[in-house]
């Protein structure tokens, strides 16, 4: 039998699950990077250790894809974490659980996990071109910019794997919609998700603080309530922390054009507790050394609530309590996309069938971030790239029988 000719377009997780799983099925696979080389988001996720996904409970886990949640599923059901870490290992990549249940690889890089990948799908057959830009599509065919210049390919059927919009310098630009958007495709626009924020520091603050970490807090919103820290910047706030929140502060903020982040800056102490402990430190202390002595707050901790609450120091041992067990952070807008660490928007789940075909192109399918989700940080953004990449794998292998 023929083997038929596959085009996967996009060299991220997603692209190269995708193509991992149709060589080995051995059809003629060719994957087009518009980079030098591939996979740059995820050897930049590497560099601070590649979380790969999560151990948590898998009914949790699967929850944690927002609206999308339900039309992910089977393709997670069908390539769990406890999958992803087997497909690591299969690799020669041994992962540990961390203290907070995120996943790592034992070398805290991507780098190894990626050269062994690469040399399975060359093993397998599969063919890389770096340096091919798709353009668009072609009388049943699509079109790259490559260094030789524009060169049409026809193909049996093609995988789209090219990204959101954050971190556009690493490839994924959102070039392609347009292209879709012409073909008849929904889509919808691309937002910041775990994105950091702006906020009205004054100067002074500003300029002494920017860098500072706050540390073992606790932060709420519509999103609820998570313990964690993030950092001071001269825009506003930014860290793991506040990306548990970015989703919730962001739809606020379209929603009211107002958002609040929440911060307990004691989060083991009760309110009355330290209300009591105010009140011994009535008297001629100063506003900084009541901090210091009855909360244990000095530093940039002391500072953010002289800085978004600058009446406290007339506030009774009560009322001081109180806020700082709930310092609100005002948010004025989110960072812009292209320093996000991952998007929401793209191709609507309206536009794909359950195979990951677009109905509007038969024969071509689509996965990654390309899609409209979003998730937390936390190895749910990568397990849900290898799993869309992997269902929308299987769907070109039925379609092409």
């Amino acid at each position: 039998m023929k083997r038929r000719e596959i085009a996967i377009i996009g060299g991220g997780p997603a692209g190269l699950m995708a193509a991992d799983v149709l060589s080995r099925l051995d059809h003629s696979v060719t994957i087009y990077d518009a980079m030098p080389t591939v996979a740059r988001k995820f050897l930049l996720a590497g560099k601070s250790g590649l979380n790969i996904t999560h151990a948590e409970d898998y009914a949790l886990f699967a929850t944690r894809f927002g609206s999308a949640s339900d039309r992910l599923r089977p393709a997670l059901d069908a390539f769990t974490p406890n999958d992803v870490r087997d497909w690591a290992a299969g690799l020669g990549t041994e992962t540990f659980v961390g203290s907070s249940g995120r996943v790592f690889p034992k070398v805290m890089k991507a780098s190894p996990l990626l050269r062994a990948w690469l040399r399975r799908l060359e093993a397998q057959g599969a063919r890389l071109l770096t340096r091919h830009r798709w353009l668009g599509f072609d009388d049943g065919g699509y079109v790259f910019e490559t260094p030789e210049g524009r060169k049409a390919v026809r193909c049996d059927a093609a995988l789209l794997a090219l990204g959101g919009a954050s971190w556009p310098r690493l490839g994924s630009d959102a070039g392609w919609l347009a292209l879709l958007r012409d073909a008849g495709v929904a889509l919808s626009d691309f937002r910041p998700a775990n994105c950091g924020f702006d906020v009205a520091w004054s100067e002074s603050f500003r300029e002494r603080f920017a860098g500072e970490p706050l540390k073992s807090v606790t932060a709420s919103s519509d999103a609820g309530v998570f313990p964690g820290e993030f950092v001071v910047t001269r825009h506003g706030i930014e860290g793991s922390l506040v990306y548990a929140h970015a989703s919730s502060l962001r739809d606020r903020l379209e929603h009211d054009s107002e958002a609040t982040l929440v911060i307990d800056l004691v989060p083991g102490r009760p309110a009355e507790r330290l209300a009591r402990d105010f009140e011994r430190q009535q008297g001629k202390a100063s506003f900084s050394n009541r901090l210091r002595k009855a909360a244990g707050l000095a530093g940039v901790k002391a500072a953010l609530v002289r800085e978004v609450a600058p009446q406290a120091r007339q506030a009774d041992p009560h009322a001081l309590a109180s806020l700082i067990k709930a310092l609100p952070i005002p948010v004025l807008r989110p960072r812009p996309i292209a320093e996000a660490i991952s998007s929401t928007g793209g191709v609507s789940f309206k536009s794909v069938n359950d195979d990951y075909m677009l109905t509007a192109l038969p024969g071509v399918f689509v996965a990654g971030e390309m899609l409209d989700w979003e998730a937390p940080t936390g190895g749910y953004l990568l397990t849900a790239c290898f799993a869309t990449g992997r269902a929308a794998a299987r769907g070109i292998a039925a379609w092409l029988k």
